[in-house]
């Protein structure tokens, strides 16, 4: 789904923007800075905030990657946004996706994204790909963020891994700029897979990066057991790319880093969908209730009965829905939440997650 990326929440003091949906020092400074951009912290991604931008460029990234340039019409400045945030791109057929913003948060004249061709996809990306070229208009949403960074951090630690590299990128331009220390690692499968390899070899921070390739040598091979082995006193950690690399990371980390200091976005949730049980939702504002029958998601059992929750990625990855709960126990099921979240049980996404109890009681 991380230009203010993402989720944050109104709803969730912890995400601050979209998607700043965690709970994180700092993130207050972050809210404040957005409401002075004239954005609305916690706003879910409605027509009367979409943005109309002009695509200025278009080129090869990388194999099977394309990078564009979104700037305003009129050529203005755009809202601004911090590291690690995203967009959402309203497509023709009424596909929406998700982007993360990968240039130097500074910069308000432009959006930069980087789009991974899906062969296994939904169409979004390929349409991107196919479709979209210099001097075309596209509708985005604001900036969002559900992947926001800590920028006081004595140490921060990048990791990525494929196309994840764009929100790590932004993150990278951001602690540069505050002369914060950090690493940045980033793996691909091959040097022709990997993106924007010399955008950052010419940056402020390139003597931070470190490249991997999966089929180079074994001495410069990403070792995930090394490099989480030590933890640097109050350092945090952010990791982005495919599941597999994200599972490893997490797991790799397990030992040393306490997971609030491992931050970490998603691009799909692959969480198994087995075991729906029916449970019954009840809203706090009004008391009416309704069955969720196994199959059927909160979201769309509410909107059938006109009870709108605004949605993004509809798989628990950007947080744009996430919802206070006032009792009963949410089944999560999604890739935004951290642990200790999931553990306090006073928020869900009910676009994806449903209940281990038979009833719960939402703040709608």
């Amino acid at each position: 789904m991380a230009a203010i990326a993402t989720g944050d929440i109104s709803r969730t003091d912890e995400y601050p923007v979209k998607i700043c949906f965690v709970s994180l020092p700092g993130i207050g400074g972050v809210t404040m800075a957005l409401r002075a951009a004239g954005l609305q912290p916690g706003a879910a991604p409605g027509q009367a905030q979409r943005l109309r931008l002009h695509v200025a460029g278009k080129r090869r990234a990388a194999e099977g990657i394309a990078a564009f340039d979104l700037v305003a019409e009129d050529g203005g400045e755009l809202p601004a946004f911090i590291a690690g945030s995203h967009i959402d791109v309203y497509l023709a057929g009424g596909l929406t996706r998700q982007y993360s913003l990968r240039n130097n948060p500074a910069e308000r004249h432009r959006y930069c994204i980087g789009v991974l061709r899906e062969v296994a996809g939904r169409g979004g990306s390929a349409h991107m790909h196919d479709h979209l070229k210099v001097g075309d208009t596209i509708e985005t949403s604001l900036p969002r963020n559900a992947f926001a960074l800590e920028e006081n951090a004595p140490f921060s630690l990048l990791l990525a891994g494929g196309i994840g590299i764009t929100p790590i990128l932004s993150m990278a331009h951001r602690l540069s700029a505050l002369g914060r220390d950090f690493a940045f690692h980033y793996s691909a499968r091959s040097a022709e897979r990997m993106a924007f390899r010399n955008e950052m070899e010419a940056s402020a921070f390139a003597d931070k990066v470190h490249f991997h390739l999966d089929d180079g040598p074994a001495g410069q091979k990403l070792s995930l057991a090394n490099l989480l082995a030590h933890r640097p006193v109050g350092a945090q950690l952010y990791a982005c790319g495919p599941g597999g690399f994200l599972d490893a990371v997490i797991g790799s980390a397990k030992v040393l880093w306490p997971s609030e200091a491992v931050h970490r976005e998603y691009f799909a949730n692959a969480t198994p969908t087995t075991g729906d049980r029916p449970f019954r939702v009840t809203l706090a504002g009004d008391g009416r209730s309704f069955d969720i029958a196994p199959g059927r998601s909160i979201v769309e059992v509410l909107g059938e009965n006109g009870i709108e929750i605004q949605v993004s990625c509809e798989q628990g990855i950007c947080g744009t829905c996430v919802t206070r709960v006032i009792s009963g126990v949410p089944d999560h099921r999604d890739l935004v939440l951290t642990d200790r979240q999931r553990a306090a049980g006073d928020r869900m996404t009910p676009c994806c997650s449903r209940a281990l109890t038979d009833e719960l009681v939402l703040e709608l």
